[in-house]
């Protein structure tokens, strides 16, 4: 059987949600458009998430959530973490708490310790992975006690959201490319970060270009491309390649995350993490993204172009 060209990690996020978005999930995976999953244990479907995963025998990571909901700690009683109702600040007010410097980071990392403890009660295992819902994983101080949790717990996988390609997606709207020109410089300076502790990522990530409406077999061809350009460089040369993964004397296939948002769309009122299914969940883009991903075009241009999908386990 000839090497891949390049092994893809397809990660289908929000895994918890809901119930209709955790079985879209599952129907996804298992026809085969997604390969791993990311879970938000404080959201309401959580424990249903977990069951269909361990049924379905899906690699399983966990998408650490310091933006909406509630959190799972017990212990965070008026936390700078939390609005007067008691819920997480946003996707845009965690990050204008954190810039005012009212935010503690002691209360960020021992939620982060909290949802790690609480993945294992309700799986079994470590996660394989785990990376940030919003991104927040990679903003300035979090960063640090992030990294400092996965090296305590012993997890070696982050996502590190820098795409190749990117800034040349002149259809994305406006505030979209403000918001991942900023995620991107947050990633950016988070691989020092990482590096000190020992934390790995795939070489190529992809998935900012593709969410929503904007993901379609020719978008994500044209995204996939730069992963197939990588695998024909030199791993170490690469400006595409931004992990750590040691590089052999041998042929490697290049690494590679595309982040995806499948699902059932949720009901008005069912889901969330505690205060309800947001738009984004919502929105029939979620099932135009597992209608896309399982489209026989995509599968088969996996197999064409020597695409490999895999888990984080597998590199």
């Amino acid at each position: 059987m000839p090497q891949p060209k390049v092994k893809l990690v397809v990660t289908g996020d929000d895994f918890g949600y809901c119930e209709r978005r955790n079985q879209g999930i599952v129907d996804c995976f298992r026809a085969g458009g997604i390969s791993n999953v990311s879970l938000l244990v404080n959201a309401v479907s959580a424990e249903h998430a977990a069951e269909l995963a361990k049924r379905n025998h899906i690699p399983i990571g966990l998408h650490a959530n310091l933006s909406e909901g509630l959190p799972v700690s017990q212990d965070l009683k008026g936390s700078t973490l939390l609005n007067k109702d008691g819920f997480f600040h946003g996707k845009m007010g965690f990050r204008e708490v954190l810039q005012s410097g009212q935010l503690k980071i002691s209360e960020v990392e021992a939620e982060l310790r909290a949802q790690v403890n609480r993945f294992c009660e309700l799986v079994g295992h470590m996660p394989y992975h785990m990376d940030g819902h919003q991104h927040v994983h990679i903003l300035p101080e979090v960063r640090e006690v992030f990294a400092q949790v996965l090296s305590d717990f012993g997890i070696t996988y982050t996502r590190v959201p820098i795409e190749p390609g990117l800034k040349f997606c002149t259809f994305l709207p406006p505030h979209l490319r403000d918001f991942n020109a900023q995620v991107e410089k947050d990633a950016l300076e988070s691989i020092v970060v990482f590096h000190r502790h020992g934390i790995r990522w795939p070489d190529v990530y992809l998935g900012l270009s593709t969410m929503g409406k904007n993901m379609s077999v020719s978008n994500l061809k044209r995204a996939l491309g730069f992963t197939l350009e990588a695998s024909l460089e030199d791993s170490v040369s690469s400006p595409l390649i931004q992990s750590n993964d040691a590089v052999t004397d041998s042929y490697r296939p290049v690494t590679a995350e595309l982040m995806v948002h499948p699902g059932y769309p949720s009901q008005p009122h069912q889901g969330g993490c505690g205060e309800g299914p947001d738009d984004f969940s919502q929105s029939a883009d979620r099932l135009h993204e597992l209608n896309t991903l399982r489209d026989p075009l995509v599968l088969n241009y996996y197999k064409q172009q020597g695409i490999h999908l895999c888990t984080f386990k597998d590199f």
